[in-house]
């Protein structure tokens, strides 16, 4: 060895050394793999490996959904997100010197083991998902990452309250509820976390479920270079369920079976809602209420936002304002309207508030770790926070609606529970009890709202002895269990209007069913053309409310004037009609996790063009309606029509499906189609669903060549009674092959409010005969059954053919 190459050796030995001086040094500046596999366990519903440097718990909860646990060290297993337990599905164990392989009745999962990664196959053996071989899972520091193979087409649907486009691909999104006033249409990240997503690619579904709570982040391909995506976990475990069902709509059942679903709502909480930031005294609300029935605009619920109390202190009212509280609700109840109030959860910090004297003395806020509570300003001033990840909390919270509901208060709406303050950053060493977990805000944050919502509505379900109506800003996967959701403090243009229908989709595929937008915007002012047009769309949202912020212009639905008024009545009217209709798709929400507001990826997962911009607005609203949003401005909208037959709602105009079409669009007419098969039940015009409506219901029929079972459902729209038998439910059963419709025997021991139903028919060409079993054989129904017919709806069955 000459002096020059050993000058060039001694440099070598100097900088390897330097740079892999240790594993400790490694471990805490670049990322470390958990490596290869040293040891496997059976357990009774899985597997423990131990890899180099992490453990691994993997165990199946059904056929079809596998949960996969990665750490260093695992941590107590405790999740508010997750209502089920393991089971023993996994079969047919196989390890091998390079691999290990197990099956469950749907699924074949492989682990390689040097070094560790795992595949997720269907019974045809073919992959829906897998580690990214370079990388898998690595750890650094307290952050733990998990990159996954991208195929050439996958598409990435679903995350819950996000912006953006209908398909994620090529987005990354942070999870970590923040309150953001008229958010850009761009935002993230936004006011909930809801860390669930479905992967689409070759015609073949997959999901998976980040169970985590700490600040999360999902990179669908973003800055990869399309080779790969990850979800990051800023802390915690690497704590993800698998999901293999065959279909969206699977996934969803199987998603919504793991974190639960929604209960039944009151029936009047479906209807139109009316609210004001803010509505300044009862003699303001009084008169909007009496308005509200002189002008015949239906209407079920009036809000009170913060001013209503006395100097924003919750559980409070504000004697100058609403001096006599309880005989203004009283009032508000004899024009047949709920009254819903916000509820924020800062404290004020004040010697002359019993809430907070009682709240310090039982010891239920959030402390810093010297034990003294967390103080920020929010509307209040200086405030405490619920600690409502503590039972004693829980139970404190619920006692304190006592009071309001005593005075016949029926909605809550919880706000600021991201949770906000002035200045939007609390300290990280806040501490919690995360039900006997201790934690920090840093694992606490992202699921505060949800433990809020879950107070409030366990509280009020509890002391209203029947459904409450509960409204949460912020939330984590599994709160559709607790409220309902809207997408927060949104801003009137015609672009925010369009992503606000994106967002609902979107929380819908995460299993929150009951969700809306501030119509017509919160910040800002609509024009006569947005408004209209906005108002048109909420028709079809499960949630409709109209809200306002202070210093905009009043958006009751005639304040716009004569140009507005009688359309909006117009539209408002045909919500109304359309309950029955929207109530039958709660109730298959409640029963199944699928949603009220679908998105097309539902139905027409494998149609390329509902994920281009032009159409990814466009989607199902329950399983008979397409809409298809458009701006305030377009007189003309291009509409794609997925595979099938369709009609033009407003005038039955047939079109065939799997094209595109242009079609009229003015303010006055927003594209909605119904699909071909359709069973459409609809009700007389009511001002509230306290009054009646006629006797008779109309069943919409449309004629197709496929086949479709329609549920109809009734139940008291109160109590929990349906949990018990006691509601009214048929099938309708439309076959286009066999050109039947089949109205199957009712089930329930409920009454239905309706004595007749008639039945109207669309695009059939002739009725050739309707039989009805009464016990005693079949006999011809009265009346001309080309157009429709009339019959007793008693809990027979009986069949329509047609030629």
């Amino acid at each position: 060895m000459n002096k020059k190459q050993l000058l060039k050796f001694i440099a070598l030995t100097i900088f390897s050394t330097s740079v892999f001086a240790s594993d400790t040094d490694a471990q805490n500046n670049l990322s470390q793999n958990i490596g290869k596999v040293k040891s496997v366990k059976i357990l009774n519903e899985g597997l423990s490996i131990t890899t180099e440097n992490a453990q691994v718990i993997l165990i199946s909860y059904l056929p079809d959904v596998v949960r996969v646990r990665i750490a260093r060290k695992l941590a107590d297993d405790f999740s508010y997100a997750v209502i089920q337990y393991a089971n023993k599905y996994f079969k047919n164990f196989v390890e091998t010197k390079n691999d290990i392989k197990v099956e469950t009745d749907s699924l074949y999962i492989t682990i390689d083991k040097n070094p560790f990664r795992i595949s997720f196959y269907n019974r045809k053996m073919q992959l829906l998902n897998s580690d990214y071989t370079a990388m898998g899972t690595t750890m650094w520091n307290d952050e733990i990452t998990t990159h996954k193979k991208m195929f050439a087409d996958e598409k990435f649907i679903g995350l819950g309250e996000k912006t953006g486009g209908l398909n994620r691909r090529g987005s990354s999104y942070n999870n970590w509820n923040t309150d953001k006033f008229a958010y850009p249409t761009d935002f993230d990240p936004l006011y909930k976390t809801i860390p669930f997503y479905i992967g689409i690619h070759d015609s073949l579904t997959y999901a998976i479920f980040l169970d985590n709570s700490y600040k999360t982040n999902f990179n669908f391909g973003a800055s990869t270079d399309e080779q790969f995506m990850s979800y990051t976990c800023e802390s915690g475990e690497m704590n993800y369920y698998f999901f293999g069902s065959a279909t969206v709509a699977g996934v969803i059942e199987d998603y919504t079976w793991l974190t639960g679903r929604m209960k039944m709502p009151p029936l009047w909480s479906i209807g139109y809602q009316q609210c004001r930031w803010s509505y300044m005294s009862d003699k303001e609300v009084l008169s909007v209420a009496k308005t509200f029935r002189e002008k015949k605009f239906p209407c079920d619920v009036i809000y009170n936002d913060i001013d209503y109390m006395d100097r924003y202190r919750v559980f409070t009212w504000s004697d100058e304002k609403f001096p006599n509280h309880k005989n203004y609700i009283k009032q508000l109840n004899d024009m047949n309207f709920h009254l819903a109030v916000i509820i924020d959860p800062g404290i004020a910090v004040a010697d002359d508030y019993t809430v907070s004297k009682d709240g310090l003395a039982k010891n239920v806020f959030a402390t810093y770790p010297d034990g003294k509570p967390l103080i920020a300003n929010v509307w209040p001033g200086r405030c405490n926070f619920p600690d409502f990840t503590k039972p004693a909390t829980r139970t404190w919270w619920e006692n304190n609606f006592k009071g309001l509901v005593d005075d016949g208060v029926e909605g809550f709406w919880n706000d600021m529970n991201e949770p906000a303050s002035w200045g939007q950053s609390l300290s990280n060493t806040v501490e919690f009890d995360f039900d006997g977990h201790k934690t920090t805000m840093k694992q606490a944050h992202n699921v505060y709202g949800m433990q809020m919502s879950r107070a409030t509505f366990e509280g009020t379900k509890r002391l209203l002895n029947k459904r409450p109506f509960v409204l949460t800003r912020a939330t984590y996967a599994g709160g559709q269990r607790y409220s309902a959701v809207w997408t927060g403090d949104n801003d009137a243009y015609d672009d925010h209007m369009l992503l606000g229908v994106r967002l609902v989709n979107s929380l819908g595929l995460c299993g929150f069913a009951f969700a809306g937008p501030d119509m017509g915007g919160f910040a800002n002012d609509a024009t006569k053309d947005l408004f209209q047009r906005w108002l048109s769309i909420c028709v079809f949202t499960p949630f409709f409310r109209n809200h306002s912020m202070m210093g905009t212009r009043d958006k009751e639905p005639w304040a716009l004037g004569e140009y507005v008024e009688p359309e909006a009545r117009r539209q408002i009217e045909l919500r109304y009609q359309l309950l029955p209709y929207t109530y039958c798709m709660f109730h298959a929400a409640v029963e199944t996790g699928i949603p009220v507001a679908r998105s097309l990826a539902l139905n027409y997962t494998n149609d390329e063009k509902i994920y281009y911009g032009d159409f990814e607005n466009e989607y199902l609203y329950g399983d008979a309606f397409l809409i298809a949003p458009c701006k305030s401005t377009e007189k003309f909208t291009k509409v794609h029509l997925p595979k099938g037959e369709w009609y033009r709602f407003n005038d039955d105009k047939k079109y065939k499906g799997d094209e595109e079409v242009i079609v009229e669009s003015p303010v006055t007419n927003l594209p909605v189609f119904v699909k071909g098969g359709a069973v459409i039940p609809m009700q007389s015009i009511i001002q509230s669903t306290a009054e009646m409506p006629s006797d008779t219901l109309v069943l919409q029929v449309y004629y197709g060549q496929t086949s479709n079972t329609f549920v109809y459902y009734e139940d008291d729209g109160s109590s929990y009674d349906y949990e018990n038998g006691n509601f009214y439910k048929r099938e309708i059963k439309f076959d286009g092959e066999k050109k039947t419709i089949t109205f199957e025997k009712a089930e329930g021991s409920y009454k239905t409010k309706f004595k007749y139903f008639k039945v109207l028919f669309h695009g059939f060409d002739e009725i050739q005969s309707i039989a009805s079993s009464d016990g005693n054989g079949y006999y011809l129904l009265k009346g001309n059954p080309t157009k429709g017919f009339v019959k007793n709806n008693n809990q027979m069955n009986f069949t329509v053919t047609w030629k």
